[in-house]
């Protein structure tokens, strides 16, 4: 079958693709490539959040540890740092009574630079026998 260039007439089809679909198919393979990039980015946040809690919470049980097996513990707010995994990790423990008389709430917050990190509450006799 003959082909005429310049009118399109009787040209053959499947001869490649035109400008345009090259185009779409650039445009779906970028927002694609976009897509699985901001992925990406989101998964290595979240490993870097759940790398906080971790060790946040390693601090926290730390404390509390310390806080129950100590002989005598007042009531009130102490706070201090403890490097871990080459960071400062900032907490805060409160002491405080509850309705049993003879049994002290310790709760523990720990901070890192970024923020919150984790949190533990112990119970524990006012006098360790």
């Amino acid at each position: 079958m003959p082909t005429d260039r310049t009118s399109g007439v009787g040209t053959r089809a499947g001869e490649g693709f035109t400008l345009i679909e090259l185009l779409v198919a650039l445009a779906v393979f970028s927002l694609a490539a976009l897509a699985l990039l901001n992925l990406s980015g989101e998964n290595t946040r979240s490993a870097a959040r759940v790398e906080a809690r971790t060790l946040g919470g390693i601090v926290a049980e730390n404390r509390a540890v310390e806080a129950v097996i100590a002989p005598a513990i007042a009531e009130g707010i102490t706070s201090g740092q403890t490097p871990l995994a080459d960071r400062l990790w900032t907490w805060t423990q409160t002491v405080s009574r509850t309705p049993t008389p003879d049994l002290l709430r310790i709760h523990i917050a720990v901070r890192d630079s970024e923020g919150q990190a984790a949190e533990r509450t112990v119970f524990r006799s006012r006098t360790r026998p």
